[in-house]
């Protein structure tokens, strides 16, 4: 199966980057051919110029890259920090970027926006790893998850993939070096459990 992998942390030395790595790891190890993009290292633009919005615009060379890989793509994992119960800019920018009509949604003939738009990657899974420092119990009571909201969907389910996985780590800031370790068997074995080794699409967890 094809993944892809997307990362959005600045720190390289961030539990985020330890996440990536052991989902990339995770994958490999189970067969996958892996494709992973760490948006901060490549320096990834995430404005959206008004010239790109239109279905047919012409994209640059790295964005049509983009746009081909996460069409492609069996699988998607996305990492990134919760930050005011948002994904970093450069990762809302990624979206606004590479989900765009004729890549990862497209509306019927004749629909002008206003109706409920046919998802169009294959992907048959998703999975969201976020890090934050407010306590499940209070993230939920006091804010609503807008996270889950966000990637479930509006972006996933919206894009026509059905099967979706999201795990909050928290509280990251206080955490143990012990902890940590746990977490990341838990991304390991989250990984292996919707892309097992050797695995169809019709293998994939629903």
């Amino acid at each position: 199966m094809k993944l892809s992998v997307i990362l959005a942390h600045p720190n390289k030395q961030s539990f985020n980057h330890a996440i990536a790595e052991t989902a990339v790891d995770s994958l490999k190890q189970n067969g996958h051919d892996v494709v992973f993009h760490d948006l901060y290292d490549e320096g990834f633009n995430p404005v959206l110029p008004w010239d790109e919005i239109p279905e047919r615009a012409a994209l640059s060379p790295e964005l049509e890259a983009y746009c081909g890989e996460i069409a492609a793509a069996d699988g998607i994992i996305i990492v990134h920090p919760n930050w005011w119960g948002q994904p970093p800019a450069i990762l809302k920018g990624w979206v606004d970027r590479v989900f765009r009509p004729g890549v990862a949604y497209q509306f019927l003939e004749g629909d002008k926006g206003e109706g409920v738009p046919i998802g169009l990657l294959k992907a048959r899974a998703a999975i969201v790893f976020n890090t934050s420092n407010t306590d499940r119990e209070r993230e939920v009571k006091a804010f609503g998850d807008p996270l889950e909201t966000l990637w479930k969907n509006c972006i996933f389910d919206l894009c026509g993939v059905k099967t979706f996985y999201r795990r909050m780590f928290s509280v990251v800031v206080t955490s143990s070096a012990k902890q940590r370790s746990k977490w990341l068997e838990e991304v390991q074995g989250a990984v292996s459990r919707y892309f097992p080794a050797n695995a169809a699409k019709s293998d994939v967890p629903h």
